[in-house]
């Protein structure tokens, strides 16, 4: 199953693509989509929107992965962070791919095997999971990896379990 997981930010959000039979996970793609903090809330929603519609064409993943909101700073950056993760699944919806939803305490327990993990540690482990040479660059794609990783071993334990 190819999945796209999508870490969600209004300055930058974090993409990934793997490869994966839920067990075995190989990474197609992975980087950020980069906004400009000073152009209008409306401009930089339509920029990730094409970059994601972009990246669905161009990879064809069958399912979409999103980080849910979690605590943020204040209401206005949790508002700005929901109406990304918004523009982000209409993207996968439009696009007919089915849309999984997870916390960042599923992601880190699905991934590293502790809720409370730290960025490095995830990052590590994406790494070792994904048997790259080295970590991601950004923090913002190893979080998007990390989502499809998730995802993909979420979809293996169901799949069992029928």
């Amino acid at each position: 199953m190819r999945i796209l997981g999508i870490d969600c930010g209004a300055e930058q959000t974090g993409y990934g693509v793997i490869e994966s039979d839920g067990r075995r996970h190989r990474m197609i793609a992975a980087g950020v989509i980069r906004t400009n903090p000073r152009a209008p809330l409306a401009e930089r929603l339509r920029q990730i929107a094409a970059a994601l519609r972009s990246l669905i064409a161009e990879h064809a993943p069958e399912a979409a992965a999103i980080e849910d909101v979690f605590c943020a700073s204040n209401v206005r950056a949790a508002l700005r962070l929901a109406q990304v993760r918004g523009v982000a699944m209409l993207s996968a919806a439009e696009a007919g791919l089915a849309v999984g939803e997870y916390s960042p305490l599923e992601v880190k327990m699905s991934v590293v095997g502790y809720g409370r993990a730290r960025k490095d540690q995830v990052m590590m482990m994406v790494r070792s999971l994904l048997e790259l040479g080295q970590t991601p660059d950004s923090a913002d794609a190893a979080d998007a990896l990390a989502v499809a990783i998730c995802h993909a071993t979420r979809q293996m334990g169901r799949m069992r379990r029928r």
